[in-house]
């Protein structure tokens, strides 16, 4: 397997865990970006892989020049690492994550998988 890049949409405002919404809106919000996260994955040619452990980098290309927190980022991220987990078929536990801010401005997630050979 070669290095897979999927492009995602960057992650709404409402999973911020900063945000102080009502734990009903946030369940829907998470369903909606783990599902956006999936379809759009699939879109893209992603399919299940046949490996058990991935190494995922995330690179975050915020929709403003505002500043952002990566912790925040990758935890609003959340629920669509799980929707693209459904969709490559391996747990998120037997991942490797390493994250990074792009500097430029695009309003979306570019994440690549490949294999994790440790």
């Amino acid at each position: 397997m070669n290095v897979v890049q999927i492009i995602l949409p960057w992650p709404p405002k409402e999973l911020s865990p900063n945000a102080r919404i009502h734990w009903s809106k946030l369940a829907k919000a998470k369903k909606a970006y783990r599902a956006a996260c999936a379809w759009t994955a699939t879109e893209q040619g992603v399919r299940r892989l046949q490996v058990e452990k991935l190494h995922v980098s995330l690179t975050f290309y915020p929709p403003t020049r505002r500043a952002f927190d990566l912790d925040n980022a990758l935890a609003r991220m959340k629920s669509g690492l799980d929707g693209l987990a459904d969709v490559l078929g391996v747990d998120d536990k037997n991942w490797s994550l390493s994250i990074a801010r792009a500097g430029a401005v695009g309003g979306m997630v570019k994440v690549e998988v490949r294999p994790n050979e440790v």
